[in-house]
């Protein structure tokens, strides 16, 4: 059950697969230790757990699991803000490779991961009449 967490009379799964890529695509992030530690600090700061991390010239992959009351699109605001803004401080020098001060596209791709498949879940809830389930149209 480590892969469950509790919080405030809840226990969840959620984690979410990030991916972000630079403006224009432009191959900037040539210091990927660096992303890895700013990012490990922005999830702690937060109390969200990397579960992997990615950092490629031009895109990063993030893998985390967050609490069930947050919004993804928060998490991505928060992360590709914070993360661009703490690049900028320790590399100024590929500001000059971008135009406009951004960092960052403005989308993201974010997909969910749990402990079962879709179909499993699926599967359960079709099955809960003939397992004996309560349901409200009875």
């Amino acid at each position: 059950m480590s892969d469950f967490i509790t919080y405030n009379g809840s226990i969840c799964n959620i984690n979410y697969h990030f991916v972000w890529v630079t403006k224009y695509r432009k191959q900037v992030l040539t210091f990927p230790d660096d992303v890895k530690a700013i990012l490990q600090a922005i999830c702690d700061e937060n109390g969200w757990t990397i579960r992997s991390v990615e950092v490629m010239p031009d895109h990063v992959h993030l893998f985390i699991t967050t609490p069930p009351f947050i919004a993804p699109s928060v998490i991505a605001k928060i992360v590709k803000g914070s993360l661009a803004r703490k690049i900028f401080i320790a590399h100024p020098e590929i500001t000059s490779e971008l135009w406009g001060g951004h960092l960052w596209s403005s989308s993201y791709y974010c997909g969910t991961a749990g402990t079962v498949t879709a179909e499993t879940v699926r599967r359960y809830i079709e099955n809960q009449r003939q397992r004996g389930g309560v349901s409200s149209h009875d």
